[in-house]
């Protein structure tokens, strides 16, 4: 019981900050209970704390949870329905007692202070902090990289899982892999694949992985092309459809169940950009429109899509990429957006997206010299600055892929990958040196260039976010 309750104290000091809706969202008051018959608010969560049916977590669930463990540790019949029991088992283990009342009361305090979070996720940060706790910092270090499995493995594993990538898995255990052509030969090579690295890693002792593809549809549709599944037109090509809201959530939900039965579980889509520079050929028709706000009711439907999928899904390329003319793969790309118009045009689609309750946001290599001259993967005033005080997010921000010549042409994988975390982004994603952007940032801990801390807190938001599907405590 000590335990618990200095845990869910913990947990009240660390989420001190959690909660802000940032100036953005004040400004841009979206009716997101029902578009198109599409319910964002969906969380099946919302109701647990809640054993007294009275649609608040307070005081008196607690006491009742209280008064019924009393009652049936004195050999009592239960009196809680089933769906009782289910509300007030908010740590998950298959009973009700008075480490459930803890929890409720620990979080109860944390709303009446004014902090907005679901208890399903108050619960996952009791659950990240006691895994985070056990870990070293080599292991936190790698929890904040996604790589390919030739990286991980030194190229001995490309579209296989042998016993390297086992050997990998455990001396680098990794937040998750990223799977591109040259992984990816069949529909039964695949499977074999990623089954073997989810038991390699389950062997290791690891925390659950995510195991991500780029599945767009249209012309970024990595499965599609290499595994058969549905080919799908270019998300542009269905924003005049008579029912183009209901299109997109089915379009999400279809690609989640293509790349789910091959064992992803994180899709790096939708992209969030609006083509609204027509010379600009890295997005081109990979967005969903050319005009801001249907990108942004599109970009929403898809997030909804992709959740009942059962798959994660990714926002990018923050803060838009669909301005530039350059291609960030090559060199610097550059939008002369001012902060006032990304907010009046880009973010629109982020901060749909975001509201309907996108699990990542990706930020680009994307340089916007009225903000700052650094990229924004890199920039602390666009990421901690912009996305997350302007549209106040506080989930997890991953990086576009770091051997990417906007970054890799001028910083070598250890600085990059400092300045990323210090810029404010979790997880950096396939580093042109992953051994060497792991050693960069380890030294940076130990030399005080980034605190422990700082670590930890993006650990803490990968974790809480692994919870949502995914035991990360197992």
């Amino acid at each position: 019981m000590k335990k618990i309750i200095a845990a869910a104290a913990a947990l009240t000091a660390s989420f001190g900050m959690i909660g802000s809706s940032g100036a953005f969202a004040e400004s841009y008051n979206y009716d997101l209970d029902d578009i198109e018959g599409l319910y964002y608010a969906n969380d099946d969560s919302a109701m647990l704390g809640d054993a007294n049916g009275d649609g608040i977590v307070d005081g008196r669930d607690a006491s009742d949870v209280l008064s019924e463990y009393a009652a049936v540790s004195s050999g009592k019949a239960v009196s809680f329905t089933d769906e009782q029991k289910t509300s007030a088992d908010v740590n998950s283990d298959d009973s009700v007692d008075g480490r459930d009342a803890s929890a409720i009361l620990a979080y109860y305090a944390q709303i009446s202070a004014g902090v907005k979070i679901t208890v399903q996720k108050y619960m996952a940060g009791i659950k990240a902090d006691s895994v985070i706790s056990e870990m070293s910092l080599h292991d936190k270090v790698c929890q904040m990289f996604v790589v390919r499995p030739e990286e991980l493995t030194n190229n001995a594993d490309i579209s296989v899982a042998s016993q390297a990538t086992a050997d990998a898995l455990k001396a680098d255990p990794v937040c998750g892999l990223i799977y591109f052509k040259p992984n990816l030969e069949s529909p039964e090579q695949a499977k074999e694949m990623l089954g073997n690295t989810k038991n390699y890693a389950i062997d290791a002792g690891a925390v659950p992985l995510f195991y991500g593809v780029e599945e767009e549809g249209g012309a970024v549709s990595r499965c599609a092309d290499s595994l058969g599944t549905s080919r799908l037109f270019p998300m542009y090509m269905y924003r005049n459809d008579k029912n183009t809201t209901m299109t997109a959530y089915q379009n999400a939900q279809k690609l989640a169940a293509d790349i789910s039965q091959f064992g992803f579980n994180l899709d790096f889509a939708p992209v969030a950009d609006t083509w609204s520079n027509p010379e600009n050929t890295v997005i081109g028709n990979r967005a969903y429109s050319d005009d801001f706000e249907t990108t942004a009711m599109l970009v929403g439907a898809a997030v909804r899509g992709f959740d009942v999928g059962g798959v994660y899904c990714t926002l990018k390329y923050f803060p838009g990429h669909g301005n530039t003319s350059e291609d960030s793969h090559n060199g610097m790309a550059v939008s002369d957006r001012t902060a006032e118009e990304l907010k009046a045009n880009e973010y629109l689609a982020f901060d749909r997206g975001i509201r309907a309750g996108a699990d990542m946001v990706m930020v680009g290599h994307i340089t916007v010299p009225s903000i700052d001259t650094l990229p924004a993967s890199l920039s602390p005033k666009l990421v901690n600055g912009q996305l997350r005080e302007v549209l106040g997010y506080d989930g997890v921000v991953i990086t576009d892929s770091m051997d990417m010549g906007a970054v890799s042409n001028l910083y070598s994988s250890s600085e990059a990958a400092v300045m990323a975390v210090e810029a404010g982004c979790d997880i950096i994603l396939t580093p042109a040196n992953f051994s060497d952007a792991v050693a960069g940032l380890e030294n940076a801990v130990k030399d005080g260039t980034i605190t422990e801390e700082r670590i930890n807190q993006s650990v803490k938001r990968i974790l809480i976010l692994k919870d949502k599907r995914m035991d990360i405590d197992n």
